[in-house]
């Protein structure tokens, strides 16, 4: 594994700092040039699922056109609602679900057989990868996608993301390298077209993604309350080694909602055109019903700009939020800037 020079000195110390001057909040269009919306050049007829009416953005070195919101895998639904939710995103030009899990994995790509054609299927096995100490290394990880192919019947997948640590801990360089390894190998024999991780440690995914060519993508937490760090940014690292970017937990894990549905639509749309407004992460929400679909798809055809009324209840609601995180998701607040 070439790890291009780097020690372990180097892995546990301080990141390379990279040039400062990002704006903070709304207003930063730009911020990361590897998600930007596409041009009007762009021949749509490549764009896997489109849909005239859905937004699509560059997803990184991949150059895969990603819808401006995507399908998570966290939800409740069992598999006739999820079918009923896949064919929904499918309708509105939705083309990416990501199945964090096993019973994920199992339960979309089943939604899915007989139209894997009209969306791309990310793959982890949260289980059975790096947060497990069992599945620390490069052949026991791809052990694991083995599986995750064998009985979902996959040829491949679209994205495979090892899912990583989340905050108390960080993985060694040792482990680090194993994580690549596996990646590289699952792409050169074909089992992933492209590859990455997800994490809570944003120290971490920085030296990850400086230090590692290898990696395509990342996955972490992006809500109502984040914003771009006014200096040493995580998107600045994502601009310069043009890696693309999910946000996870737009919602604050629920904690935006109040039970209300009326109020909860709005509150959703509002999170949802605030997180586009950014131009930093692709969102993926977990979903657990068609009409769901149907809001944050409003949201995408919204105007994009909040007024300053709209801004207002978006702080208030944010804070209603922060204040309202379940004790295992007050990890949230860490990430605030990024």
């Amino acid at each position: 594994m070439d790890a291009k020079g780097v020690t372990r000195r180097d892995f546990l110390g301080d990141t390379v700092k990279v040039a400062a001057g990002v704006a903070v909040g709304l207003g930063v269009a730009g911020a990361t040039g590897a998600m930007a919306a596409p041009a009007p050049s762009v021949d749509t007829s490549k764009i896997l699922n489109y849909n005239g009416n859905m937004e699509y953005r560059r997803l990184g070195k991949t150059n895969l056109m990603v819808s401006a919101v995507c399908l998570g895998g966290h939800s409740r639904s069992n598999d006739k609602e999820r079918y009923e939710t896949v064919s929904r995103c499918i309708d509105a030009g939705i083309n990416y679900v990501d199945a964090c899990c096993y019973e994920e994995v199992m339960r979309d790509s089943k939604a899915l057989k007989g139209r894997r054609d009209k969306m791309y299927l990310a793959f982890s096995h949260c289980g059975n990868e790096v947060r497990n100490e069992n599945f620390r290394t490069s052949k026991k990880l791809l052990e694991s996608l083995d599986v995750l192919l064998k009985d979902s019947g996959e040829e491949y997948s679209d994205f495979w993301r090892i899912t990583c640590f989340e905050p108390g801990g960080r993985h060694t360089f040792d482990t680090s390298c194993e994580i690549v390894d596996a990646l590289e190998k699952a792409k050169k024999a074909g089992k992933a077209r492209h590859v990455g991780f997800s994490s809570h440690d944003r120290r971490w995914i920085k030296f990850m993604i400086e230090y590692f060519p290898q990696i395509d993508a990342v996955c972490f937490p992006f809500t109502t309350m984040s914003k771009v760090a006014p200096t040493d940014s995580l998107f600045e690292a994502l601009k310069k080694c043009d890696v693309g970017a999910f946000g996870i937990k737009p919602f604050g894990a629920g904690s935006l909602f109040t039970g209300e549905g009326e109020e909860d639509d709005r509150r959703g749309r509002l999170a949802i055109r605030y997180i586009l407004m950014t131009n930093t992460v692709i969102p993926i929400p977990g979903i657990n019903d068609p009409k769901f679909v149907d809001n944050v798809v409003k949201a995408v055809k919204e105007r994009r700009e909040l007024d300053l009324k709209e801004q207002a209840e978006l702080n208030r609601v944010s804070r209603d939020m922060w204040a309202n995180l379940p004790p295992k998701y007050e990890w949230l607040r860490d990430w605030e800037y990024v």
